[in-house]
C-alpha cells in the first residue's frame, strides 16, 4: 500500500521564466513516481521539463508582473480544471510570496502550510533577513540599507571594498535590464551608481561584507518543516562546484553531516514559526569558522533531491505526505550522496560516487528530459554568444560593471587598500568575521 494520498494531486507554481529550472523536474519526478498526479504551472516554452513522462498536465503560468489578484485567478482556474483540493508547492522565491498573501484565498482549493502570511515575504527579502538575523543573534555579514548615492558609496567604504550588493527583493528585477540579483562591487563609484537604479530595480539596494570563498566554505541546507514544528525530508549540503565558478547555483553538492547548521536551521524555523519546505545558503568564515546565513528561500532549493533518503523522502514528498495527513517515515540519512547538474559540470556526471549520486537531469525511467536538454541547451548557449558579441562595446572611459555573481565571488583587489572596519557600530562588528 501506498504511504501517498494519491487522490490529492500536487501543484507546481513557478513564475520564473528559467526553462532549464531542474528543481521544478526533481519534484515532477519525486512526486510522480509515488503515484501523484502532477500538474505544473510555469512557462514550458524550450523547457525540458515538459517532456517528462511523470508531468500530467503543463498550465500556462501568471504573465510576468502579475498582480496578486490575477496570480490568485490563474490558480483557480487550474484549480478548477483539476476538481479536487491539490497540494501547492511554490518553486520559486516570486511564487512563494505570492502563495503567502494569497494563503486566505487559496486555502478552499489548495492545502498548504499553516503560517504567518507575511512570513515567506519576510525571510525572502535580503533586507528583512539581515534584521531577523540581528534579532535572532545568527551570524549574518555586515549589512547597510543606504538612502542615497553618496550613501551608498559611504557604506561601501565602512565595510570595507570589495563589497556584495543585493537587491532585497530579487524576484522583482526586471529582466532585459543588464540589473541582476547580486553582484560585487569593487568602489564606492560602482555603489554610488548601483543605487541610482534602485527604481529600475523594484527594491532597496543592500550592501554586505564580502566573505571569501574557498574549499567546503559555501553549505545549504533544505528541509520540510511539518505541522508540529519538526524539520523532515532534508539535511545539511556543501557545494562542490558552482556555476559560475566560485559563486552562483549548485553544480555539484554532497549531503554532509554538520551539527551546527542543523542547530541553527532548526532554532530559525523554531523562532519564527516557520512551516513548509525551506532552503538556506550559508558561507562559513574562513578565520572564525562560523556560518553566516546568506538567504532563506521559502521554497524548494534547485538541488533538493540531494536529500532524498533512504526511505525515498525528499521535502516535496514530505510536504505532500504532511499536508495529507498522512505519517512521515522515519529519517534514513545518506551522507556522501551527491547531486550533478550534467549542463553545468560534465566531469562530474561521469565520474562513479562511492555513496550514490543523482543526476538532475538524466534519468533511466525518465529519459524524454535528458535527451531535450542537451540540443535545448545548445540553442541557449549559441543565442548567448551572439548576444555577447553583438553587444556594442563601451566607450573609451566607461566606469567597468561590477562583476556579477549570484553568491559573493573572489574579485582583484582594490586599487586603494580597503579601510577596516573600525568604523563599525558594535552590533556591525558582531555580526562580522
Amino acid at each position: 500500500m501506498s504511504l501517498f494520498d494519491i487522490r490529492v494531486p500536487a501543484v507546481l507554481l513557478r513564475i520564473d521564466r528559467n526553462p532549464f529550472h531542474h528543481g521544478t523536474l526533481g519534484a515532477v519526478r519525486s512526486l510522480g513516481r509515488a503515484g501523484v498526479d502532477v500538474h505544473v504551472v510555469a512557462d514550458s516554452t524550450g523547457s525540458p521539463v515538459s517532456r517528462s513522462r511523470f508531468v500530467r498536465q503543463m498550465h500556462p503560468p501568471p504573465p510576468p508582473g502579475s498582480s496578486a489578484h490575477e496570480i490568485a485567478m490563474c490558480l483557480r482556474r487550474v484549480a478548477a480544471r483539476i476538481s479536487r483540493p491539490a497540494v501547492l508547492i511554490p518553486m520559486d522565491d516570486a511564487s512563494a510570496v505570492a502563495v503567502g498573501r494569497l494563503r486566505e484565498e487559496l486555502a478552499p482549493v489548495y492545502l498548504l502550510p499553516e503560517m504567518p502570511v507575511a512570513l515567506p515575504e519576510h525571510v525572502a527579502d535580503k533586507a528583512e533577513l539581515a534584521d531577523l538575523c540581528a534579532a535572532l543573534d545568527v551570524p549574518h555579514p555586515p549589512t547597510l540599507v543606504p538612502d542615497s548615492p553618496a550613501q551608498a558609496a559611504s557604506a561601501a567604504w565602512r565595510l570595507g571594498l570589495p563589497v556584495v550588493a543585493k537587491w532585497s527583493r530579487p524576484w522583482l528585477v526586471p529582466t532585459g535590464t543588464g540589473l541582476r540579483s547580486t553582484v560585487v562591487v569593487r568602489s564606492a563609484q560602482e555603489a554610488r551608481e548601483l543605487y541610482r537604479r534602485t527604481e529600475e530595480a523594484g527594491s532597496r539596494l543592500l550592501l554586505q561584507a564580502f566573505l571569501p570563498p574557498g574549499p567546503e566554505r559555501d553549505w545549504f541546507f533544505h528541509g520540510y518543516v511539518d505541522r508540529a514544528g519538526a524539520v523532515r525530508g532534508g539535511g545539511p549540503g556543501v557545494k562542490l562546484r558552482s556555476w559560475p565558478r566560485g559563486a552562483g547555483l549548485t553544480a555539484v553538492g554532497r549531503w554532509t553531516t554538520n551539527p551546527q547548521i542543523t542547530a541553527l536551521a532548526e532554532r530559525l524555523t523554531t523562532e519564527l514559526g516557520y512551516r513548509g519546505v525551506l532552503d538556506l545558503d550559508f558561507r562559513r568564515c574562513g578565520s572564525t569558522g562560523r556560518y553566516h546565513l546568506l538567504d532563506f528561500n521559502p521554497r524548494p532549493g534547485a538541488q533538493f533531491r540531494l536529500f532524498a533518503d533512504g526511505r525515498g523522502l525528499d521535502v516535496v514528498r514530505a510536504q505532500h505526505l504532511d499536508l495529507t495527513h498522512r505519517p512521515l517515515p522515519e529519517p534514513a540519512p545518506l551522507p556522501g550522496r551527491e547531486f550533478v547538474v550534467e549542463n553545468y559540470a560534465p566531469p562530474a556526471a561521469l565520474r562513479p560516487s562511492l555513496a550514490g549520486r543523482e543526476l538532475a537531469w538524466h534519468a533511466s525511467d525518465d529519459r524524454a528530459p535528458g535527451r531535450a536538454l542537451w540540443t535545448l541547451w545548445a540553442r541557449h548557449v549559441s543565442r548567448r554568444l551572439v548576444d555577447r558579441l553583438r553587444a556594442p562595446r563601451p566607450a573609451p572611459g566607461t566606469p567597468a560593471l561590477p562583476h556579477v555573481v549570484h553568491q559573493a565571488a573572489p574579485v582583484a583587489p582594490s586599487a586603494s587598500p580597503p579601510p577596516s572596519l573600525t568604523d563599525l557600530s558594535d552590533d556591525e562588528k558582531a555580526s562580522s568575521c
